[in-house]
C-alpha cells in the first residue's frame, strides 16, 4: 500500500463523514476512531488505483478484499473494513449535490463468512457472587453501585459513564443511548440502595459543579477504561470463574429478564435496541423456549382436539 501522504480528495470525504457520525449520529469516540482507521487504510490502497473515492470501482474493492485475505486479516476484520467503506459511500450519496450519481462500489461485495459467537452471560449465582462485595472503602462502594446499576438496568458502558446525577429519579434512570436516543429504564431496589450508599460519600470525590453520577479519584467523570479495569479486578477478587467486563453485565441483565418474563418486546425497549432481531441474537434464546412462548401466547397456536 502507498506510504505517501493522502491528497485532500481522499481525506476530505473521510473528515466530513467523521463529523457527520460525531455530530448527527452521536457515535462514540471509540467507534469514530475505528471508522477513521479503516477508511484511511482503504484510501491508502485505492489512491494507487483511482484519483478519488467517487472513481473507485467494484473490482478494485473486490481486489482490496482479496489483498486483506492474503495478509491474513480475520474474516471479522475484513467484514468490518468493507462495512466502513459501504457506510462512507452511503454518506457521500446522501450529501451529494452534483448531477453525478454516487455509486457504492462496495455494495453487494461480501467478505468471508465467519461464525459470530454468541455473547456469554453470568448465571444468577455467578452474578450474586460478583455483587456480594464487602463495601468497606469508598472505591468499593462506588464500584458496587456501578455494577449493581449496570446489571439492574442493562446499561451500555457508554451510558453508565455518561450518566449524570439528575438522570436518576423516582426509581428510574434516564439514558442517552446510541444515536442520541433517550429512554427511561427502571432501577431495582438493590441498585437504588447501592446508589444511595455511593451518593453519601460522592462529595469526597466530586466538586459541587461536577454533574457526573460516577467520578474517579481525579475528581472528574470516570472513564470507560477505568470502569473496565475495575470490573475485571472485582471479578478476580470475588472468585468468579469467567472474566468480567461491562458488556457481560448488560448481557446477563437481558438474558435473566427474558428467561423470567419471556417478553421480548419489553426487553428490547429496556436495552434500547432498534430491532427485535438484535435482542434475539443478544439473548441467544433457544428454540424450545421460543416455541413454549408461542404455544402459550398465540391465539391460533393450540392444536384442535380430535372430533
Amino acid at each position: 500500500m502507498s506510504l505517501t501522504p493522502l491528497p485532500e480528495d481522499w481525506t476530505q470525504p473521510v473528515t466530513a463523514f467523521m463529523a457527520h457520525l460525531r455530530h448527527e449520529k452521536h457515535y462514540s469516540e471509540h467507534t469514530l476512531t475505528q471508522y477513521k482507521t479503516q477508511l484511511i487504510q482503504a484510501a491508502q490502497y485505492f489512491s494507487d488505483h483511482a484519483p478519488t473515492w467517487l472513481e473507485v470501482s467494484g473490482d478494485q474493492v473486490r481486489r482490496y478484499s482479496m489483498k486483506l485475505r492474503g495478509q491474513n486479516y480475520s474474516p471479522r476484520t475484513i467484514n468490518l473494513k468493507l462495512s466502513c467503506i459501504r457506510s462512507l459511500y452511503k454518506f457521500l450519496k446522501l450529501k451529494s449535490q452534483s448531477q453525478q450519481a454516487v455509486v457504492n462500489p462496495a455494495q453487494g461485495i461480501r467478505g468471508p463468512k465467519f461464525q459470530k459467537p454468541l455473547p456469554k452471560n453470568l448465571d444468577v449465582d455467578q452474578m450474586g457472587q460478583l455483587l456480594e462485595i464487602q463495601a468497606d472503602d469508598a472505591l468499593a462502594i462506588r464500584d458496587k453501585a456501578m455494577m449493581e446499576l449496570m446489571y439492574s438496568s442493562g446499561l451500555r458502558l457508554s451510558e453508565l459513564v455518561s450518566a449524570n446525577l439528575l438522570d436518576v429519579k423516582d426509581g428510574e434512570i434516564r439514558v442517552l443511548g446510541k444515536g442520541g436516543k433517550e429512554r427511561v429504564v427502571p432501577v431495582g431496589g438493590k441498585a437504588l440502595n447501592a446508589l444511595a450508599d455511593w451518593l453519601k460519600i460522592r462529595p469526597q470525590f466530586a466538586t459541587l459543579e461536577e454533574p457526573a453520577l460516577f467520578v474517579s479519584k481525579l475528581k472528574r467523570r470516570i472513564s470507560p477504561r477505568h470502569v473496565r479495569a475495575r470490573m475485571k479486578e472485582w471479578g478476580l477478587k470475588q472468585g468468579v470463574s469467567t472474566p468480567i467486563h461491562p458488556h457481560k453485565l448488560r448481557h446477563s441483565f437481558a438474558s435473566h429478564m427474558l428467561e423470567s418474563s419471556g417478553d421480548l418486546r419489553a426487553v428490547q425497549e429496556m436495552l434500547g435496541h432498534a430491532s427485535l432481531s438484535a435482542t434475539q441474537v443478544y439473548t441467544h434464546l433457544d428454540f424450545q423456549h421460543l416455541a413454549k412462548v408461542y404455544d402459550s401466547a398465540h391465539p391460533r397456536a393450540k392444536k384442535q382436539k380430535d372430533e
